[in-house]
């Protein structure tokens, strides 16, 4: 279920509670807020067939999810977003039923578990940079701890030279033990090809990113001046929500508004020891126009920020008919297992001269910056 076509969505909050040590279990709070009871805003949001007007309820409700739940006895089955299927748990009619309750029709709660799910056209790292196969294989081979540069680049051919020395010997000692010399260099290629392509699978997939539950990449870059800029296209003083773009990573202190239209690479925290490969543009919606308050599509200004960057934000080739607001991310592979903090320093590592098109791959516009 997306907000766009589900703006009742808006009505729930969540937080997480961390467990303190091993022997406790961590939560997941969701509160519910209804709607006002003087709420005269003639729009309905309906999800499904049946759906109309989510009852009025005077107070909030709260629900408590375990952070990590037993799976033992949950159904399984196939979910699918945006096209790209995983699998997920049914968590049962305790908390399907709490939330049909608030919706006013049946849905289910599904729990992702270790599950994950492809990433969407050529969001990937490895997609966006048109990475070849040694070059993956080489970020495979580099060794952990402090990087040896001639090690590293000569790790892969040597594997491979190894290899084949290997399969090159086999197949003289099966002519040497009076296999023909036709039988024995075919049954060599043979094995070779097969044990290269379940390698060479396993590399790459191991190499691609995979995503969850997230929309389309695990984080989703703004900065702040970009919402200000929106907030100074409202009239009579609103502000823009900027909780309404979604992101996890906000930057402050940036010079000009859609500056990180052109990101491609971001170094956070002392030294930029976090890498954040940005691959692609998050087109807008109308998820932008709900109005958080009512669970239903914004009325006055506040039901008019999409058509209001529709002027002058339709900037990505590839979705022709949807303003661009922020980035997706991905974390570079290096920085597995660093910590980001809210008020770390971020530094712009790469930039492209020209803005990214969405489904297509060209890094010819990339130009590579230093640490500034």
């Amino acid at each position: 279920m997306h907000i766009p076509h589900f703006p009742e969505m808006a009505l729930f909050q969540t937080d997480i509670e961390i467990p303190g040590n091993q022997n406790q279990q961590g939560k997941v709070i969701v509160t519910y807020n209804p709607p006002s009871l003087t709420d005269t805003n003639p729009n309905t949001a309906i999800g499904v067939e049946g759906a109309g007007d989510i009852p009025p309820l005077q107070k909030p409700k709260r629900l408590e999810i375990p952070l990590q739940p037993d799976t033992k006895h949950l159904k399984r089955f196939t979910v699918t977003m945006h096209q790209s299927p995983t699998k997920g748990y049914d968590m049962g009619a305790a908390y399907n039923d709490w939330f049909s309750a608030c919706f006013g029709y049946r849905v289910v709660l599904a729990y992702l578990g270790t599950n994950t799910r492809s990433v969407l056209g050529t969001l990937a790292p490895s997609k966006r940079n048109n990475e070849s196969w040694w070059s993956i294989w080489q970020q495979e081979l580099t060794l952990p701890g402090k990087s040896n540069k001639l090690l590293d680049r000569w790790l892969v051919p040597l594997s491979l030279a190894y290899l084949v020395l290997n399969a090159v010997s086999w197949c003289h000692a099966q002519i040497q033990a009076g296999t023909s010399a036709v039988q024995a260099i075919a049954l060599t290629g043979a094995v070779l090809a097969a044990l290269w392509s379940a390698v060479n699978l396993f590399v790459t997939r191991r190499h691609e990113a995979r995503i969850g539950f997230a929309d389309c990449a695990p984080f989703l870059v703004i900065s702040q001046t970009s919402v200000e800029n929106v907030s100074a296209r409202l009239t009579g003083g609103e502000e823009m929500d900027g909780t309404k773009f979604r992101p996890n990573i906000v930057v402050s202190g940036v010079e000009s508004a859609f500056e990180e239209d052109f990101w491609a690479e971001l170094g956070v925290g002392t030294g930029g020891n976090v890498r954040l490969l940005l691959t692609g543009n998050c087109v807008r919606c109308q998820s932008l126009n709900v109005d958080f308050q009512t669970g239903k599509m914004g009325v006055g200004e506040s039901g008019t920020v999409l058509k209001k960057l529709m002027k002058d934000r339709r900037v990505d080739k590839g979705a022709r008919f949807s303003p661009v607001f922020g980035r997706y991310s991905f974390l570079g592979r290096g920085s597995v297992g660093q910590r980001m903090r809210v008020g770390d320093e971020v530094q712009v590592l790469r930039r492209a001269s020209e803005y990214t098109v969405t489904g297509e791959v060209d890094l010819r516009s990339l130009l590579v910056l230093g640490l500034s």
